[in-house]
C-alpha cells in the first residue's frame, strides 16, 4: 500500500525544488547530456516532469485515449509540449509546478517512483550527487518490485532476488532467494531499468539485476 498523497506531496515539492536548485548554474551544453532514460537528455526529462506535474487524471486518460493508449507515444508528446527552446525557460517552467498536486490516475506511491527515478536520470550524467530521504525511496522501491515492467516497474527484474537495502536496512524477497545489497536508492535505480555504478550493488544475485536493467 503507497501513503496516501497529503504525506507524499511535501517530499515531492521539496524534491522539484531541490531539483530546480541544483540545475541553475549547470552549463548551456550540459543540457543536451544524455541521461539514464534512454533516448531523453536531462532536457528532456525535464520536460518530461513538467508534463506530469500537470497533467490530470482526465486529462491523462483523454491523452492516453488520443495517442492510442500508447505510453511511449504520450510520452513524446508531452515532453514536445514542454520542452523550451531555452533549457533556461523549461528550468523556470519546472519552478512554477513545484507545489502542484496535479496527477495521473495512479498509485500515490508512483509520484515518489517519477520524482526520484526521473531525478536521478537527470543528476547523475551530470555528476550531481545528493542524499534523498530513504523512506520514501524504500516506498518506491517496494512498489517498483510489485509492477510490471509494462507499467513502469520492474518486478519482473526481481524474480528470484532478494533485495536489501543497506542504508535503511530493509528487505524485500524470500530468504532463499539470491541476495541483491545495495543503498535504496541504486536498487530503485536498478529495478526501474536504470544502470548503476560498478560496486554499487554487491551479492549473489547484482550481476543478474544489472544485467536484466
Amino acid at each position: 500500500m503507497g501513503s496516501n498523497f497529503s504525506a507524499v506531496w511535501p517530499v515531492v515539492h521539496a524534491e522539484r525544488e531541490r531539483l530546480v536548485k541544483d540545475l541553475s548554474d549547470i552549463p548551456a551544453d550540459a543540457w543536451a547530456t544524455p541521461s539514464l532514460c534512454p533516448g531523453w537528455d536531462v532536457h528532456d526529462v525535464l520536460a518530461h516532469l513538467i508534463d506530469g506535474a500537470m497533467t490530470t487524471r482526465l486529462g491523462f486518460v483523454r491523452r492516453m485515449m488520443a495517442n492510442r493508449f500508447d505510453f511511449d507515444r504520450d510520452n513524446s508528446a508531452g515532453i514536445a509540449r514542454q520542452k523550451r527552446a531555452d533549457p533556461g525557460q523549461t528550468l523556470e517552467a519546472l519552478g512554477e509546478v513545484i507545489t502542484s498536486t496535479r496527477t495521473p490516475p495512479a498509485n500515490s506511491s508512483t509520484r515518489f517512483v517519477e520524482i526520484f527515478v526521473h531525478g536521478e536520470d537527470i543528476r547523475r550524467p551530470l555528476g550531481i550527487d545528493v542524499d534523498y530521504p530513504v523512506d520514501p525511496v524504500v516506498e518506491a522501491l517496494r512498489y517498483q518490485a510489485k509492477t510490471a515492467v509494462g507499467f513502469g516497474g520492474g518486478r519482473e527484474r526481481v524474480v528470484g532476488l532478494r533485495l536489501t537495502a543497506t542504508d535503511p536496512d530493509v528487505v524485500l524477497g524470500g530468504a532463499d532467494a539470491d541476495e541483491v545489497r545495495g543503498r535504496a536508492i541504486d536498487l530503485l535505480l536498478a529495478v526501474s531499468g536504470r544502470p548503476v555504478p560498478p560496486g554499487a550493488l554487491l551479492g549473489p544475485g547484482a550481476k543478474k539485476l544489472a544485467t536484466t536493467a
